[in-house]
């Protein structure tokens, strides 16, 4: 099997530290817990920005603040910053990280409940998004909350609408409304990816850890965070994303998989290596 991609979702746009107080806010909190996380294993941080009072944003110039304090400290690790945002955000809302020309970024692949909330992408809001990151360069990370997202989002590279092969898909199971996170579930995405497509799965509360032992075994990535889940076992808050990265280290070796180094992670995702 190819090594495994670990990504950290550091902070999402929902949880609060109320969930758990190590739950990254500022610029400063956001560097240790990105540094935390790439040093437990981690080749791979997936970027959402907050107010330093907690509040999500997607403006522009608080993305090129925290990804640059990260870079600073990181030089090598993977950034994916979110255009997810947080439900009720505008397209144009969400779409400023665009701006900053990322290597990657994320592209929700369609209309979902997400909990009491309905997390809306509509099909001009999904061509836009294709069009802005085919013009920047941008490679998607291409975000499938439901079955029928992963058909949608194949059609539209099949007419161009998107970037298209090789693609990199992180299936997102477990959120309330959407896809259960089952084994079963996992594997039938994976079944339907193009061959040379690369892929993540991200478990979501509980079953964040049945989906990273699944994804492994898989021969497929992970991602865990805060933003998915701030528990560490039953019970046992996580004190840093880091730890929750160690236990996904932990897990891998344990089912014969090596980490992949950011390098490795380029390479494996198709992204062109660092000067």
């Amino acid at each position: 099997m190819e090594k495994l991609i670990i990504t950290a979702a550091i902070c999402g746009a929902e949880v609060t530290k109320e969930n758990n107080p190590a739950v990254p806010y500022t610029v400063e909190e956001m560097v240790r817990e990105a540094k935390a996380a790439y040093d437990a294993g981690a080749a791979v941080i997936h970027v959402h920005v907050r107010e330093d009072d907690g509040t999500p944003t997607q403006d522009r110039e608080r993305f090129r603040v925290v990804m640059d304090a990260i870079r600073a400290k990181l030089p090598d690790v993977i950034m994916i910053p979110s255009t997810g945002g947080a439900t009720g955000m505008t397209p144009e809302e969400r779409l400023q990280p665009t701006e900053l020309y990322p290597e990657m970024a994320t592209l929700d692949c369609g209309t979902c409940n997400f909990g009491d909330d309905v997390f809306e992408n509509t099909m001009p809001t999904m061509r836009a998004f294709g069009k802005r990151m085919i013009e920047n360069g941008i490679k998607p990370e291409y975000e499938c909350f439901e079955i029928g997202h992963l058909d949608t989002i194949l059609t539209m590279a099949r007419k161009g609408q998107v970037p298209g092969e090789p693609m990199q898909f992180n299936f997102v199971l477990g959120v309330a409304g959407c896809t259960p996170a089952t084994a079963e579930n996992l594997a039938f995405l994976v079944n339907k990816i193009p061959a040379g497509s690369t892929w993540t799965v991200t478990g979501v509360g509980r079953s964040a850890w049945t989906m990273a032992a699944v994804g492994i075994a898989m021969g497929g990535n992970v991602r865990v965070g805060f933003e998915d889940n701030v528990y560490l076992g039953r019970g046992q808050k996580a004190a840093s994303n880091g730890e929750l990265v160690a236990k996904v280290v932990r897990l891998a070796k344990e089912l014969g998989r090596e980490i992949a180094t950011p390098a490795e992670a380029r390479e494996i995702l198709g992204l062109k290596p660092l000067n």
